[in-house]
């Protein structure tokens, strides 16, 4: 395990702290690795019921660390799109259970639209987020292009992506840009009794729904529809299923274990 990534799993909930604070958690190759390794595990361990991503320090994350690039033999933009930042998001939004993205400060770049992808992002009264590429002669990446538009329409995503304009946490939770803003004396809290209500709720189902939000981005409505009813059936064969519905008769809280 890389000490540039902290691992944290309690109750059901898998924490991944981004952790190198005096470069603003920036990615280098270590942690973009270590990241993607921690992914891919979580996402296989059924003990794990939902994936916290957050940041130690003041920043969320600085997108890239441009002293990997600049160096001598330094790695190519290439290698950071293929085997970083492409990788991280196809494994966020393909993982079968929530992905809660905890900004707790600036997030910029790569790490922008990292906090993007993932399924809910809440983020600290104090944070921000700015997409920072054109700033430096490049383009959004890590999804932002696809990310953006759909969550905020396409004339904000383009002045955010072409101005690099910082954004708060109140304005980026008021035009939908993530779910929650949180004053910052209640983030840890917040962030805890979130991944606590995700972790008891029923796992199964709520990786369907998001391979379905995955698809409704392609597909028309007949082939939606079809998807939809083809997920209902099979989820109402789940164990969780059954549970939820005797619960309700029964008059008492479900008790599910996510399958």
């Amino acid at each position: 395990m890389s000490d540039t990534l902290l691992f944290k799993k309690q109750n059901g909930v898998v924490t991944l702290t981004l952790n190198r604070p005096k470069a603003y958690n920036s990615f280098n190759r270590e942690m973009a690795f270590a990241l993607i390794a921690e992914l891919e595990k979580s996402a296989l361990d059924d003990e794990v019921r939902v994936i916290i991503l957050t940041g130690n320090g003041t920043a969320f994350c600085a997108g890239q660390d441009l002293r990997e690039v600049t160096e001598d033999n330094g790695i190519t933009f290439e290698m950071i799109l293929n085997e970083h930042y492409n990788p991280i998001i196809k494994a966020i939004r393909s993982i079968g259970k929530p992905v809660v993205a905890a900004i707790n400060g600036v997030a910029a770049g790569a790490g922008a639209n990292i906090a993007f992808s993932c399924d809910l992002t809440i983020a600290k009264e104090s944070a921000s987020f700015t997409q920072a590429f054109s700033k430096i002669g490049l383009v959004p990446d890590s999804g932002g292009t696809f990310f953006l538009p759909r969550l905020v329409g396409m004339q904000r995503a383009t002045s955010m992506m072409m101005l690099s304009n910082k954004i708060t946490a109140k304005e980026a939770a008021e035009i939908g840009l993530i779910y929650q803003c949180i004053n910052d004396d209640e983030f840890d809290s917040s962030v805890s009794k979130l991944a606590e209500k995700l972790a008891k709720m029923p796992t199964k189902a709520l990786g369907m729904t998001k391979e379905l939000i995955n698809a409704g981005f392609n597909n028309n409505l007949d082939a939606q529809l079809k998807m939809e009813g083809d997920y209902q059936i099979a989820a109402s064969k789940s164990y969780d299923y059954n549970e939820g519905v005797n619960a309700f008769l029964e008059k008492r809280k479900p008790e599910f274990i996510g399958k």
